[in-house]
């Protein structure tokens, strides 16, 4: 069909007698009744539930992490891929400090993470200057490129903590805007969309490069102002005093005994951890130890157009500038699920995506932590297919990664492969299942497939194209980008 035949064929005409015959028909029907009796009064989930599938899924794994015993919770904001990180890190600082507990703060990298996406923002806003307003680029730029964003995914983390370092939560806590970004994020979203009008100005009037330079820097300041309003000024330096466990990993020069801990019969030796003027950066270095180069991500995503073996980027989507570009290695399920056991089976918690809204009774009172196909039989209530490959639901935009999360425990099947996760949230204890998800195999391999690990826990054959296939970039309104839930 030409485009001149689409503009103007009307299509098929809904007509009045065709859908009061439906309406009459569903009435008639018993089965209709019921589902819109359940359905009317409580919702779809909790009329589809099936509490016989949910009962199937325990909070029991042959592999399972001690944890933290704090659970994060991103609240109103859409940091859980910061907090998904960072919550991989706080595993390395404790073992490092040899203590049961401890909290990376958010607001730190949120600060950076806005900042260093108003910076890329306008450096994309100047490189795409000549090109006219509903061209596709600068529509998307406009759109989901600036800081009012806060969505992400690993990469942009690991460019944060690589850059600005990290500090412990008591350093820079959360803030009200923290809790809920929408206010600073509609504030900052109309700030930079102002300044990418005076930019293309500036550009379009032949200013010379020193003063388009000028106007930026000055757009940063103001960024950088709203910022500090809203979340406080980051630490620069501050003092760390930490009780640490006796086989923390410090300089023994830094630490001093302490008394053990009178709590009941708790009376485990403690050290206090004193630290004068320390920087985020020298915190990392020293008491989390993340490098950026150690680490792989893998993604299963079967779409048109997209090929396994590949390594793939998605153009004007990194937001730190100068920082790596993002890298995704498209693969097999297996080869994501093998890297993951293998870093669960060492000990070592890892970055984890998904799709966490479907099939989810995140809500219900009896099973409010279970992702598991099956447990939300909305085809029995409505009597009609829902079913899709994840090729198809790829292609047709059905599923992205909606939700970054932190695989904690395994079980396996009988045959070796996956049959659930236990998985780290960051909606606080009171959500879920005391903060955790019970994920089946199954539900992973249909709407999961992104996992990040250490190197040194992905095989051979696959770590040698991680490490020699040159990166691809697709257009940030490609599959790819729909896909990794970055341009929604």
């Amino acid at each position: 069909m030409t485009q001149e035949s689409r503009d103007r064929v009307p299509g098929a005409v809904l007509g009045h007698a065709a859908v009061d015959e439906l309406t009459e028909a569903f009435g008639s029907d018993r089965a209709n009744a019921v589902a819109r009796n359940a359905t009317t009064s409580m919702g779809v989930n909790k009329a589809a539930r099936n509490p016989v599938a949910m009962r199937a899924y325990t909070d029991t794994f042959g592999v399972s992490l001690k944890s933290a015993k704090t659970v994060t919770n991103q609240r109103h904001s859409g940091r859980c891929w910061m907090f998904s990180t960072l919550n991989v890190l706080r595993a390395r600082a404790m073992e490092h400090l040899d203590v049961e507990d401890f909290e990376l703060s958010q607001a730190f990298s949120m600060f950076y993470d806005k900042l260093e996406k108003a910076n890329a923002f306008l450096n994309n806003v100047i490189a795409t200057a000549d090109l006219a307003w509903d061209d596709r680029t600068v529509e998307y730029l406009l759109q989901w490129g600036s800081a009012e964003q806060d969505g992400g995914e690993f990469a942009f983390a690991a460019n944060l903590v690589t850059k600005w370092g990290v500090v412990p939560k008591s350093a820079m806590p959360e803030t009200a805007s923290t809790k809920d970004s929408s206010q600073m994020n509609a504030t900052l979203g109309r700030m930079l969309r102002r300044d990418a009008v005076e930019l293309r100005r500036l550009v379009a009037s032949g200013e010379d490069e020193t003063g388009v330079t000028a106007a930026r820097e000055a757009m940063l300041a103001d960024v950088h102002r709203v910022l500090c309003a809203c979340l406080g000024e980051p630490p620069t330096t501050f003092d760390l005093e930490l009780s640490v466990g006796p086989k923390a990993k410090v300089d023994g020069t830094l630490c001093e005994a302490a008394l053990p801990a009178r709590n009941g019969d708790d009376e485990k030796p403690r050290r206090i951890l004193r630290e004068r003027g320390i920087t985020p950066r020298e915190f990392q270095e020293r008491y989390v130890g993340f490098d950026a180069a150690d680490y792989v991500e893998l993604v299963h995503v079967p779409a048109t157009g997209l090929e396994e073996g590949h390594a793939y980027g998605v153009r004007w989507m990194d937001t730190v500038s100068g920082g790596a570009p993002m890298r995704l290695l498209n693969v097999g399920i297996e080869a994501v699920e093998d890297a993951a056991v293998a870093s669960l089976k060492a000990g070592v918690p890892c970055y984890m995506a998904c799709d966490v809204m479907q099939e989810f009774g995140r809500n219900l009172d009896d099973f409010p932590g279970t992702l598991a196909l099956g447990t939300i039989d909305r085809e029995g209530l409505f009597g009609v297919e829902l079913g899709m490959s994840r090729t198809d639901m790829l292609d047709a935009r059905e599923t992205c990664f909606t939700h970054a999360m932190t695989f904690q425990g395994v079980e396996l099947g009988e045959d070796g492969r996956p049959a659930a996760w236990r998985v780290e949230n960051s909606w606080g204890k009171d959500a879920c299942k005391d903060g955790y998800l019970v994920m089946s195999g199954d539900w992973y391999r249909l709407y999961g497939g992104d996992v990040v690990v250490e190197r040194r826990f992905v095989d051979e054959a696959t770590l040698k194209l991680w490490d020699e296939v040159p990166l691809e970039y697709t257009e940030p309104w490609g599959v790819l980008s729909s896909a990794m839930g970055l341009a929604r």
